[in-house]
């Protein structure tokens, strides 16, 4: 048993590398909406459709991810993610020096592609290397701090590079983006030379045999699945839109903060530092506290603090260590909340796949697909705080927390045991 683990370091290594690329990545429309917002002079429904270019490929590419990771495998379907991510990201470059806005949603569309199958790689590879259940929570847990890790350092990169309101242009992003077209490489030729089981990758025979049933027969799994496309809209939604508004001119009509963007970018780098700190503590208790209770808890929590952020009055500032700036009260509420987002993601992975058997692959490839609410939920809270104004437009976030919370005391509980799964 021992010998087996030994085998599988190499190959968690690589899930974990491939984590960070992922949240590196899928983290830059962020601090770029910030970019195209001066650059373009765009609103801040219009900033954030470089998250719906990014996640609305999940909606395209997930199905068909699913179906790459059963026939061709783990390994060939993350390197044709890599390469497919190189390529977005050389896009996005290639925006900056054309000036061009429809340019750099097609960039981020493309990577949109790379990550969906990426994440269709990495999820069920570690849940399945962990042995499913606590175990297989736990190495999710800690794949999720690397994928923290990898979120904290874009907003606060891509801040400094930005500087001054003046220089905000998409070049200035272009050291981040050589960064993430470097890590791509890399990756590519790592990945080339290590070995990766295939426990999901179907036989000739297996292809042959039709399933009665598929994961969307089973209600958890559904319900789950929802609120993965919930989930991944809150966790871009909170940081992105308390980007726009500390960064927003206190002067405009939906009056922001006027806040610089190094300072804005690394307040929005706490938030995902929460999450790694939240991750590292879930991958610590995860095989001791069960995927249900981290749910239960960390929704009540997020919704208390989003109540919190709403209800506070702005004029109420609390000057922050290290930074000497003062802020609102209500941005270190939804700054608090990375505690809650952390350890979402893998507890409703492994709570909705649980039971399911030889239709995990193909449950993947949904999930992949629900991830496009990334896009579709911030551009909505987007919406509501052009008309309604930033902090307002956190209503929708608590909506969607309450969602969560439904998930882990109710909707998580699998009721077709019946269904055969081997």
């Amino acid at each position: 048993m021992n010998a087996e683990k030994k085998n599988y370091a190499l190959p968690i290594a690589m899930m974990f590398a491939l984590f960070f690329m992922i949240s590196f990545v899928t983290g830059l429309p962020s601090p770029m909406g910030v970019i195209v917002a001066k650059q373009f002079g765009a609103s801040n429904f219009e900033s954030q459709l470089g998250f719906l270019a990014n996640f609305l490929a999940y909606a395209f590419m997930g199905i068909p991810a699913g179906i790459m990771l059963k026939k061709i495998g783990y390994k060939k379907t993350a390197l044709a993610a890599i390469l497919v991510g190189f390529v977005g990201v050389g896009v996005q470059y290639l925006s900056g020096v054309a000036g061009s806005f429809s340019v750099y949603l097609t960039g981020a569309f493309i990577c949109g592609f790379s990550m969906c199958m990426l994440n269709t790689v990495v999820n069920p590879m570690l849940n399945t290397l962990g042995g499913g259940g606590n175990s297989g929570n736990k190495l999710l847990q800690f794949g999720g701090s690397i994928n923290s890790i990898g979120a904290t350092i874009t907003p606060m990169l891509v801040g400094y590079l930005m500087g001054a309101a003046a220089g905000r242009t998409i070049e200035k992003a272009n050291p981040a983006l050589f960064l993430a077209m470097g890590i791509f490489a890399l990756a590519f030729v790592v990945l080339y030379f290590v070995n990766i089981p295939e426990p999901h990758m179907e036989t000739a025979t297996e292809r042959k045999v039709k399933h009665n049933h598929s994961p969307l027969s089973f209600r958890h799994f559904t319900l789950g699945a929802i609120a993965i496309f919930i989930y991944v809209g809150i966790e871009i939604g909170i940081p992105s839109t308390a980007n726009l508004f500390m960064t927003a001119s206190s002067s405009a009509s939906n009056a922001g903060l006027g806040m610089e963007a190094t300072i804005a970018g690394s307040i929005v780098g706490v938030y995902w530092l929460l999450m790694l700190v939240g991750r590292l503590t879930g991958a610590l208790i995860g095989s001791k506290v069960s995927s249900k209770a981290m749910m239960i808890s960390v929704s009540t929590l997020g919704l208390v603090f989003i109540l919190l952020a709403i209800f506070c009055p702005i004029t109420l500032t609390i000057t922050l260590p290290v930074l000497l700036t003062k802020v609102p009260v209500s941005i270190v509420f939804l700054v608090l909340c990375g505690l809650c987002t952390s350890i979402m993601w893998g507890s409703i992975f492994n709570l909705a796949v649980e039971g399911l058997g030889k239709y995990t692959a193909s449950a993947a490839g949904i999930f992949m697909v629900m991830v496009c609410g990334g896009g579709i939920v911030p551009l909505l809270q987007g919406f509501v705080s052009d008309h309604l104004g930033y902090i307002n437009s956190y209503w929708v976030m608590f909506i969607c927390l309450g969602y969560m919370l439904f998930y882990g005391l109710i909707g998580s509980k699998n009721v077709n045991k019946d269904i055969p799964v081997e």
